[in-house]
């Protein structure tokens, strides 16, 4: 399993990480436990020894199920990361209890990685206010956390803000090769290499969406190795970013570990020939983007209600990736009525806002005209 090393601490994880959270469920919804044991140890048996988990993940049964499993394996044979659910804190003291739950839930006396969990700037804001950074300062000066971060979802301004504030021992962003200009992106990349920052990868397949490609986008692909998996390309891509430490994949099938293992056990960054590829299917991709919106929520909220930023993230997505089924029920159900695009009452508040001039009103028109019916 090829490893990288974390250079202020001396650590060297598995380039693969587990994410816990998309593991195979029953029909209740609960996890199949027997598959994603199985999963888990066969990750653990071929050199896997990141495991990410959450609090929330699987409706909190995430956590408890991965320190059972995790105990049958020597401490020293796993680096075990979770995160702090910051949107749960109300006091400076639940950030405690929450921590001191946690150990107990994954059964361990230590965090190797603990994180922030989705940090944006009400999460900061929160943060700052009940001192949650002293909080967990404290913990890791008493050796209760090794490596203490945060991941993120909002945009570069206030990752710069949050990255700056202090000395992180590593970070987590999303990043994948179609996801270079939003959240993070190419530039937070980059500031975590002038900062020394480890960084941490999640979403490199962007929720699977760069494993099922349709053909006429994934061709160069295939016509280039026909046994490459499309996944393997999108993860290949973001560890060729020589400070992406670790790259989570939240492997949902014993054929996702698989496929993952045969990436990661016979891992080589592209050549320059492969990124050039990869640079033809992105520019597939966006030129089948509908528009520009980049959810930054400047546009929101609409005083009709509108999720305005959702409605155009749904309409580019089945656009580029001609996923019927996906696109209705993110739409017909996901989105409540009063949130969709044909709600629009036209009233010329959040044009004025875009920072993208984006004629919202029109391709709010358009979304209801081409999203398709259940």
């Amino acid at each position: 399993m090829h490893t990288r090393k974390f250079d202020k601490s001396g650590i060297s994880p598995s380039l693969l990480g587990f994410g816990c959270m998309r593991f195979p469920t029953l029909a209740d919804g609960s996890i199949d436990e027997v598959k994603a044991t199985a999963m888990i140890e066969t990750a653990m048996a071929n050199g896997v020894t990141y495991i990410d988990t959450a609090y929330p993940y699987h409706n909190g049964e995430s956590e408890p199920f991965v320190g059972k499993v995790l105990k049958n394996h020597p401490r020293s044979s796993f680096y075990l990361a979770t995160k702090l659910p910051i949107w749960l804190l109300k006091t400076k003291e639940d950030a405690l209890r929450i921590f001191n739950e946690q150990l107990d839930r994954l059964q361990v006396d230590y965090f190797d990685f603990y994180l922030l969990h989705a940090l944006d700037q009400e999460k900061w804001d929160l943060i700052l206010e009940l001192d949650v950074i002293g909080v967990v300062e404290k913990l890791k000066a008493e050796g209760k956390i090794k490596n203490l971060g945060f991941s993120f979802h909002d945009e570069y301004p206030v990752f710069e803000k949050i990255a700056t504030y202090r000395a992180w021992d590593f970070c987590q962003i999303q990043y994948n090769y179609i996801d270079t200009k939003i959240q993070a992106g190419d530039k937070g990349y980059d500031l975590t290499v002038k900062l020394g920052i480890p960084l941490i990868v999640m979403e490199p397949i962007k929720g699977g969406m760069l494993a099922t490609l349709p053909h006429d986008i994934s061709h160069p692909f295939k016509d280039y190795d026909p046994k490459a998996s499309l996944s393997s390309w999108a993860l290949r891509w973001a560890a060729t970013h020589q400070n992406v430490k670790v790259i989570l994949s939240g492997m949902s099938s014993m054929e996702h570990v698989t496929d993952n293992l045969n990436t990661f056990n016979n891992y080589k960054d592209l050549s320059d020939e492969e990124m050039g590829i990869v640079n033809k299917v992105t520019d597939i991709i966006n030129s089948r983007t509908k528009n520009g919106c980049t959810s930054c929520e400047y546009c929101m909220p609409c005083p009709f209600g509108v999720n305005i930023p959702r409605n155009f993230k749904i309409w580019n997505d089945y656009s580029i990736f001609k996923d019927e089924a996906k696109t209705i029920r993110r739409y017909w159900t996901d989105l409540k009525p009063e949130a969709r695009a044909d709600m629009c009452q036209a009233c010329g508040a959040c044009e004025a806002l875009c920072p993208q001039h984006i004629h919202i009103i029109d391709d709010l028109v358009q979304v209801a005209k081409d999203i398709p019916h259940p």
